[in-house]
C-alpha cells in the first residue's frame, strides 16, 4: 500500500484496493478455509494529508530545486513540458493538461487559455475554465517559445514513428504515441518530486512560484493578475499577502532612503 502511495495512487484507488483484496482474504479464510487468517487486518491505509492548506503553506519552488527536477525529468521525458509551461505562465493543472496547438500562436509568442480537461466518469472532456477572467491571452518568452517549437518537431517524429497506432488529437501535452495525458499524471509526478527528490512539491506549486518571481523582482501586480487568471486584484493581493507586505516595507525603505538626505 506504502509502495502505490508513493507512486501517486488517490485515496480512493488504495480504498478500492484495500477492499478488494481484504474481501478476497477474507473469503479465503471462511468458507473456503484456504489460509487462517485475514492478513489485510494487519495492513494499515497509508494517510492522506486531506486538510485545506491556506495562504501561508503555499509551497514555492526555488530555481535549484525546479533545476533538480528539470534534470530528473530532462526534455523527451512526458513531464518535461507540463513542468516548463507551468513554471513559466503560471497556468493550473487541467489548463496546462487542455492546451491544444490552435492556442498557441509561435509567431506571436502567446497562448490563448480557454478551456480545461476534466473528468467525467472514467474519461476526460474539455470544460470551461474556473472563472471568465480564467479566459485569457498571455505572453510567452523566448525559453518557452523555443521548448515548445522543439517539441512541436518531436510530435510530428512521433506521428510518423507510430504510423496507424499513433491517436490523433491536437493536445501540447499528451504521451509519446499521441495519447492524451491527464492532471492524475500530474499527481504521479508529484509523488516522485516528493518522494524521490525530497522536495516539497505538487503539480500547484509552479503557479505559485511563477507569482512569486514575478512579484519579487517588481513585476506589475496586474499584470500577474492577468497571467493567473484572477477574476479581482484583491485575489492575487490575499494570496500573495506574504510577498505584498514585504515590498511595501521595501518602498517604505526606499522613501527612506530619499528623505533621510533631506537636512
Amino acid at each position: 500500500m506504502n509502495k502505490k502511495y508513493r507512486n501517486g495512487f488517490t485515496k480512493n484507488a488504495l480504498s478500492g484496493f484495500y477492499g478488494v483484496l481484504s474481501g478476497a482474504l477474507r473469503m479465503a479464510v471462511y468458507p473456503y478455509e484456504l489460509i487462517k487468517e485475514n492478513p489485510m487486518q494487519y495492513v494499515s491505509m497509508p494517510k492522506y494529508n486531506d486538510t485545506k492548506k491556506d495562504k501561508d503553506d503555499l509551497k514555492v519552488v526555488s530555481l535549484e530545486c525546479f533545476n533538480k527536477i528539470i534534470n530528473r525529468f530532462l526534455q523527451g521525458s512526458s513531464f518535461y513540458v507540463p513542468l516548463q509551461i507551468a513554471f513559466n505562465t503560471g497556468m493550473r493543472a487541467a489548463e496546462v493538461c487542455g492546451l491544444t496547438w490552435d492556442c498557441v500562436d509561435l509567431n506571436n509568442k502567446t497562448i490563448t487559455i480557454d478551456k480545461i480537461l476534466l473528468k467525467q466518469g472514467k474519461g476526460w472532456v474539455f470544460g470551461t475554465p474556473k472563472t471568465k477572467s480564467s479566459n485569457r491571452i498571455i505572453l510567452i518568452g523566448n525559453t518557452l517559445h523555443n521548448i515548445l517549437k522543439q517539441h512541436k518537431k518531436f510530435q510530428t517524429e512521433n506521428k510518423l514513428k507510430y504510423g496507424q497506432y499513433y491517436t490523433e488529437n491536437n493536445f501540447v501535452y499528451k504521451n509519446e504515441n499521441g495519447e492524451p495525458v491527464t492532471t492524475d499524471s500530474l499527481k504521479y509526478l508529484s509523488r516522485v518530486v516528493n518522494y524521490e527528490l525530497q522536495i516539497s512539491f505538487n503539480f500547484h506549486s509552479l503557479r505559485h512560484t511563477h507569482a512569486t518571481m514575478l512579484l519579487e523582482s517588481g513585476a506589475n501586480i496586474k499584470d500577474i493578475q492577468h497571467r493567473l487568471g484572477h477574476s479581482k486584484l484583491a485575489t492575487t493581493m490575499d494570496t500573495y499577502s506574504h510577498i505584498t507586505n514585504k515590498l511595501r516595507q521595501d518602498s517604505v525603505d526606499i522613501l527612506e532612503s530619499i528623505v533621510s538626505k533631506i537636512k
